[in-house]
């Protein structure tokens, strides 16, 4: 069964659906919360919900970083894969699933929670403390309120709770974890012969003949698809701003009705010891708890020098504990009530070490560059509104051409090469756009499309200007092509039946078999042999020793496995038996989460836009 559990978990699309549903938010970084908007390119629907291009992207991304930071050898091919782009979609659709049904199931994750997660969060420290400055700036820089960004870490803090309880399910008994990693530590020593297809295909020769056979036979692979060149223009917030001017008087009139934004919040830096007791627990469990506390508190006042220690010994809050109880610097508010009056009441230096960084008020002059810019950027969002319905109107009143709407707003007429159906993300990743390029009305008659919002204030208008119907590319064009294929094809078939011919004739000496140096191997560490290889290689009978056998490595070639001899080393370490019972437990963990989406998949309306799928995979 453990089998099972390591393929599943050892498999690439459950690496992305995983990361994609359990990495919590510090380590997808905070551009995976920035605005939505600006595609309607629907990949995928759940229950309603669209996930969108940007969204898919932004997933792509970061799964990249996250499994080539972990230090995991990976192929960067894998990523341009039309397989990893699937498995993308499938944990966003997974996400969007466990999201659905942590609403339904009323989860809740408190303010105190919230702010100890936040205040942890490595984008904003500084000097190895959270900072607020810092905390306000980010979002400000990546446009977003304070209440927005909590509510995305709240989520995602919601999703690790999930996590939480799948793990809890995972009881193993120790004689099996005992039994189990004794079979998973066997070792094996092995050695490989292989016959490559590509060696192989040098050796192969195909006639004209053949070639324009398999191009008349399928004349379907060889289709190029319609194609149009286009001009467009594209009026943007970003080209209005430029004319936008601000006075002083504007200026000083914004900071005064605005004076409260403009404030620096008053922060503290605090240190606590916690002793936890739950809300529910017994009075003689809080009695005992509280007994700890006025213990320790005593001891910190005879001794304040200690507290550092002690917090490191004694807290139960283990996020501060590591840091001798430092909570870093925090606003009003971010706490829990009852700790947040203490907190704000106290003095520089008293008993718990608690040190005030009062930064009162922003002066003016320091403020009025960034007041100078958001006066700019809100009478230019005016400005934009108010002539996006004219830009709208121009060209469809005047269809036949973009001069005149290039004329009245100055914007520069940009052309296009020959652009397909598929080649969205070579024109704005706008679907919409795609579409009204190849309408009738486009293509037959030249019209400009209607002014379509392919991003936040960026509007285009587009024209196709010339036309390319789909048609048979010429023989002469894919002939390359299609002898590459076919060498490949009769490479694949003799490295097959060579290599079975080897297999079958092992035992004779005379026949000379290329074996690499043997290596010893066990599950994790494969000493550079590929994961298809070890799999077949603990496959083997090992009754009788040396044992053989073969297999094609799919467009590899053909592979001889050689298992030599099969030992148990006596391993007592205790880190690699904590470590084992941790990968057995994610293992486990890793199944039930499958069964878990799958329950949910059944119950929810799932549809994917195949459209994309197919670009995907022909790219």
């Amino acid at each position: 069964m453990l089998e099972k559990f390591r393929s599943y978990a050892q498999t690439k699309a459950a690496q992305v659906i995983l990361a994609l549903i359990l990495i919590p938010f510090a380590l997808f970084g905070i551009d995976s919360y920035l605005n939505q908007a600006g595609n309607n390119l629907s990949i995928a629907k759940v229950n309603g919900y669209k996930i969108a291009l940007p969204e898919y992207n932004r997933a792509i991304e970061n799964v990249r970083n996250r499994m080539m930071t972990e230090g995991k050898k990976v192929d960067p091919a894998m990523f341009d894969s039309f397989e990893f782009k699937e498995s993308v979609v499938d944990g966003l659709i997974s996400k969007q699933l466990v999201n659905n049904d942590i609403k339904k199931s009323k989860f809740k994750i408190t303010d105190q929670q919230l702010s100890q997660y936040i205040i942890g969060m490595p984008e904003f420290q500084k000097d190895g403390k959270f900072s607020q400055e810092l905390y306000d700036k980010v979002l400000q820089n990546n446009q977003l309120t304070p209440k927005k960004f909590e509510e995305s870490i709240r989520n995602d803090l919601l999703i690790q709770q999930v996590r939480d309880g799948l793990q809890k399910l995972t009881f193993i008994p120790p004689n099996n974890l005992a039994e189990t990693l004794k079979a998973t530590s066997q070792q094996r020593e092995i050695s490989v012969a292989e016959f490559k297809t590509k060696e192989y295909m040098a050796k192969a020769n195909i006639a004209e003949k053949e070639m324009q056979a398999f191009y008349d036979q399928n004349k379907s692979k060889f289709l190029a698809p319609e194609q149009v060149k286009a001009e467009f223009v594209v009026f943007s917030l970003a080209s209005i701003l430029p004319t936008i001017n601000v006075t002083e008087d504007e200026i000083k009139t914004f900071y005064k009705t605005n004076s409260d934004k403009y404030q620096n919040q008053q922060q503290r830096e605090a240190s606590h010891i916690l002793i936890a007791a739950s809300k529910n627990a017994a009075p003689a469990e809080k009695a005992k708890a509280k007994a700890k506390a006025e213990e320790l508190l005593s001891q910190i006042r005879k001794n304040p020098k200690q507290f550092e220690e002690l917090a490191t010994k004694y807290s139960q809050d283990p996020e501060s504990a590591k840091k001798g109880g430092e909570l870093g610097a925090f606003g009003r508010g971010m706490m829990v009530k009852p700790f947040d009056d203490a907190v704000f009441s106290m003095k520089v230096n008293e008993i718990s070490n608690i040190v005030e960084s009062d930064f009162g008020y922003g002066s003016f002059d320091s403020m009025k560059p960034q007041i100078k810019a958001e006066l700019i950027y809100q009478k230019g969002q005016e400005k934009f509104a108010a002539l996006a319905e004219e830009f709208s109107n121009k060209v469809y009143e005047q269809s036949s051409s973009l001069d005149a709407v290039s004329k009245k707003f100055n914007l520069p007429i940009q052309k296009t090469d020959w652009i397909s159906r598929n080649d969205s993300d070579k024109f704005f990743k706008n679907e919409t756009l795609m579409n009204a390029l190849y309408s009738k009305e486009s293509i037959k008659d030249h019209r400009n499309t209607e002014a379509i919002e392919v991003t936040p204030n960026n509007l285009i208008s587009a024209r196709v200007v010339d036309y390319k119907a789909q048609s048979t590319k010429p023989f002469t064009d894919v002939k390359k092509n299609i002898e590459d294929y076919l060498k490949f094809e009769a490479a694949k078939k003799t490295v097959a039946s060579e290599g079975e011919a080897a297999l079958k004739t092992i035992s004779d000496t005379s026949r000379k078999i290329d074996w690499q140096p043997a290596v010893l191997v066990d599950r994790k560490n494969a000493k550079g042999l590929s994961e298809a290889v070890i799999n077949h290689a603990y496959k083997m009978p090992t009754d009788k020793l040396p044992s053989y056998s073969g297999f094609v490595d799919g467009n590899n070639g053909y592979v001889i496995v050689k298992v030599n001899k099969v030992s148990f080393p006596n391993d007592n370490n205790e880190e690699n038996k904590k470590a084992f019972a941790l990968d057995y437990t994610e293992a486990l963990t890793s199944e039930y989460l499958s069964a878990y989406l799958k329950g949910l998949k059944a119950k929810a309306s799932v549809s994917v836009n195949q459209k994309f799928f197919e670009t995907a995979q022909k790219n």
